[in-house]
């Protein structure tokens, strides 16, 4: 296996699924064997060519795949999925409804552990790298206020949450930071600041035929660990409209740490990102920790992991040697 490229599998091949198609290309150390899907295989065409099975054909690849990269959406396909293909596979995945994580991570590492196998979750960049420098800076700092703000950009969990709702034909959803908070906060005020305080939401919805527009509107705007703690604003579009003026995926956003050491210094820590595509750069992350779960999985280590448990020089592909001289 030492000369051997990883085998990665894709299940869901949406945005972020293709995303994770592209970025397998940028790891000369990784090949991509199959896709899986909900959907036709037949009706679907791959960026890199690459056959598309069924997902009820998954369990026939247990012996052809080293990682299997989940690309689902957290309201409802991870939940289920995860758990189910945790003990056959070595999982990555990025759930990200942050209220659910620990009862998540819970079962999938019991399925995990079954199998001997290695499930990373809520892979991204907010849980993911935004968690590790919330970790970092907590604990260099301790005490420190630590503040996160996402955005502006196209949130695909917030998205895909608006979609599964009747009646909605298709959806995107915007946070955007309160720029006056932020000012607040990178000041060194150390402000108290409410989730409403911190960030709104704004939702651009295309109906279906005859749907009841109260009805979504509502249940958007009261969907618990998504909207129902924000100021949210719902705009009905056409489809034309949402496909001109709202089909591209940015994101980005910042965690900032404020603490005081020795006699009153004041100390800022900000980590920021800008993202043209928020599906490719977290399709990214996943990628790479597909490289760190199939190393701790081939050195006996298993069950359900978070990034917290994951060593930065395991995601990368340099050698250690590499590692020292240049990093």
């Amino acid at each position: 296996m030492e000369n051997s490229k990883i085998r990665i599998g894709i299940c869901g091949y949406g945005n972020l699924g293709k995303g994770v198609e592209k970025a397998i290309l940028k790891n000369s150390d990784m090949e991509l064997v199959a896709i899986f899907t909900r959907r036709n295989p037949n009706e679907l065409k791959t960026f890199t060519g690459t056959k598309v099975y069924e997902i009820s054909d998954l369990t026939n690849w247990k012996d052809n795949i080293d990682v299997l990269i989940m690309c689902g959406g957290s309201a409802t396909d991870l939940p289920e999925q995860v758990p189910m293909y945790a003990g056959l596979f070595n999982t990555i995945d990025s759930f990200d409804t942050h209220a659910k994580i620990p009862e998540y991570f819970k079962n999938v590492d019991s399925k995990a552990l079954q199998g001997g196998k290695i499930s990373i979750i809520s892979v991204g960049w907010d849980p993911g790298v935004f968690s590790q420098n919330r970790l970092l800076a907590d604990s260099i700092l301790p005490g420190a206020n630590l503040y996160t703000f996402w955005g502006k950009g196209v949130s695909q969990g917030h998205s895909d949450a608006i979609r599964r709702i009747e009646g909605v034909k298709d959806a995107r959803q915007y946070t955007i930071p309160i720029a006056e908070a932020m000012e607040r906060v990178r000041s060194g005020e150390n402000p108290v600041l409410s989730v409403r305080e911190k960030h709104k939401r704004d939702c651009f919805v295309v109906a279906c035929e005859g749907a009841d527009k109260n009805r979504i509107e509502n249940e958007i705007k009261n969907m618990p660990n998504y909207f129902d703690e924000y100021d949210t604003t719902v705009h009905f579009i056409t489809e034309e409209e949402l496909q001109a003026n709202h089909s591209g995926m940015p994101h980005g956003g910042s965690v900032i740490a404020c603490a005081k050491t020795g006699s009153d210094n004041k100390e800022v820590i900000e980590y920021s990102l800008n993202l043209d595509s928020n599906p490719e750069f977290t399709a990214s992350i996943l990628v790479a920790y597909a490289r760190a779960a199939f190393r701790m999985n081939m050195s006996g280590d298993q069950g359900a992991k978070t990034v917290f448990d994951v060593s930065p020089a395991l995601l990368s592909q340099k050698t250690q040697e590499e590692i020292l001289k240049m990093l």
